[in-house]
């Protein structure tokens, strides 16, 4: 499965921006897609994720409240909408998705950049 991320971009604190993460050929079905970011000088860390079985939703406490995770009917495109960015939010972006019984992401994306100013 190859992911396709886009969407990244220059905002100011306090904008918006929304992610697209797409799989190449296929469909998300019985596929886990979460978003990861990695800043610069830190290690990578989860963001979000929806799952197969139920769309269920979870996200890190940082950005509860100002992100949303969704995917299209289709399970084509996985979304990540991100509201009321603050500069800490500055990081790559990547999407990774595991068949929903595995333990661990299998498929990751290129990542795309996202830059909040102050």
């Amino acid at each position: 499965v190859q992911l396709q991320a886009s969407g990244g971009g220059l905002v100011e604190a306090g904008g918006s921006l929304r992610l697209s993460c797409a799989a190449s050929g296929r469909t998300f079905s019985g596929y886990d897609v979460g978003w990861f970011r990695q800043a610069p000088g830190k290690e990578r860390e989860f963001v979000a994720l929806i799952t197969w079985r139920g769309g269920t939703t979870s996200y890190v406490d940082s950005v509860k409240g100002r992100f949303t995770i969704s995917r299209d009917n289709r399970k084509i495109t996985v979304y990540l909408q991100m509201s009321n960015l603050k500069p800490e939010d500055t990081a790559v972006y990547y999407c990774a998705a595991k068949f929903w019984t595995a333990s661990s992401y299998e498929y990751w994306g290129q990542g795309t950049l996202v830059t909040v100013s102050s």
